[in-house]
């Protein structure tokens, strides 16, 4: 039996069913990850916007290792120093104010649920509305705000309460027309499932305008987006309004396990002793991390990187095969393909050395991290036009073969 075979049998007598494992990866260093085998792949998903500083970056292996020999861990009636720091900047990041508050979590999805509890703390009977192509987390909460049949049937009946609206304005002036009690409206500022989609010119403009005049929260879930993935520190920043909260995670540390809450204004005080808490959420080693990574962030000017590079790599597809063109801002990138192989493409780049993410039929995701520069551009350019031909050159031939001269 081969390495690979081992492996692979491995998980299916270990691991649950949850989904298809592409290799087993041993290591990494900047952009690239090794498989079991030695082989190298460029790394252009970055954890699925994780992993902002790369792999074994010298910031982020520090400090996991000077705070892990200091304090790790201490249960959630006692505040650490990385924990009150870590408050105090993304307050700071955020513009949050004064009275902006932090709530320190350990995902994503762990995020989302706090901000469905915040919204029922604001309106207990209100409907919370989320967007049709959302994606806000797995756990049934969240999973409530996902309106994707496949992910919500198994898990069905979900908690009530919850509406979808089209990502449109017209959808969003005629929620708030109809009459509906309306608790938040949570949105991504860029749906990254359904494939990197913006939200329209002036939505989050005219979301601010509506949810203040009808005593709603605006809850903006920038896990993907937010922690200078998109070139500003948090998307909402590009449109010039404030939320009433904010839900991170993914880039926030690096790598690292660790989600977040931030609210702003009055907000900040409906959550009171007893009604939320985490173990784990905000432990030490977390915190530093985040403390670090955004810091190293600071200090090498990374998110005029991540404008620079976005930029480079969206001049650098369009003129690629099956390229119909790219949406997203900073190193949040879609490139949507003029047929449904995307699925084809995320394969061929692979076989190449490449992981890219295909969360369309019809769109490709990349989220490298910060930190690439022309080699590492100039590396994804050469293997991912390789997978585009390979792919292209199968439906020419496919083609020619259905249809002989």
């Amino acid at each position: 039996m081969t390495r690979e075979t081992n492996w692979q049998d491995d998980a299916t007598r270990d691991l649950m069913s949850l989904g298809g494992r592409l290799a087993l990866l041993e290591r990494g260093h900047g952009s690239h990850v090794w498989d079991a085998d030695g082989r190298r792949y460029l790394d252009f998903l970055g954890g699925i916007a994780v992993n902002a500083l790369g792999h074994a970056h010298p910031v982020f292996v520090d400090t996991v290792a000077r705070q892990a020999a200091t304090l790790s861990h201490v249960s959630n009636y006692f505040a650490t120093p990385q924990q009150l720091e870590l408050a105090a900047r993304l307050k700071q990041l955020a513009g949050a104010g004064e009275r902006g508050r932090v709530f320190l979590a350990n995902s994503g999805t762990e995020a989302n649920e706090t901000a469905i509890k915040l919204a029922r703390l604001h309106d207990r009977d209100g409907l919370i509305v989320s967007l049709e192509g959302a994606f806000h987390g797995r756990s049934t909460g969240a999973l409530a705000l996902t309106p994707k049949a496949a992910y919500q049937d198994p898990f069905r009946p979900l908690m009530p309460g919850v509406a979808h609206i089209a990502p449109t304005l017209e959808a969003l002036e005629q929620l708030f027309a109809g009459g509906e009690r309306i608790a938040a409206l949570v949105v991504e500022p860029i749906q990254g499932e359904a494939g990197v989609l913006p939200l329209p010119d002036g939505y989050l403009r005219r979301a601010r305008e509506l949810t203040t005049e009808h005593g709603a929260l605006l809850i903006l879930d920038e896990v993907q987006t937010g922690m200078g993935r998109t070139g500003e520190w948090f998307a909402f920043q590009r449109e010039g309004i404030v939320p009433d909260a904010m839900t991170l995670a993914k880039g926030i540390a690096a790598g690292f396990p660790l989600g977040a809450v931030v609210t702003f204004g009055d907000a900040s005080d409906l959550f009171y002793p007893g009604t939320h808490n985490s173990t784990f959420g905000g432990n030490p080693l977390a915190s530093a991390v985040a403390n670090a990574v955004i810091q190293e962030i600071q200090d090498r000017d990374l998110l005029a990187n991540v404008a620079l590079r976005g930029r480079q790599l969206r001049e650098g597809v369009a003129s690629l095969p099956l390229v119909a063109g790219t949406r997203g801002a900073g190193l949040l990138i879609g490139i949507r393909l003029t047929a449904p192989v995307a699925a084809d493409v995320r394969a061929a780049a692979h076989e190449r050395g490449l992981i890219v993410n295909a969360p369309t039929d019809d769109a490709m995701r990349i989220a490298p991290a910060y930190t690439i520069g022309d080699a590492e551009v100039a590396e994804f350019l050469e293997l991912f036009a390789a997978a585009l031909d390979d792919v292209a050159a199968r439906r020419a031939d496919a083609h020619t073969e259905e249809n002989p001269a």
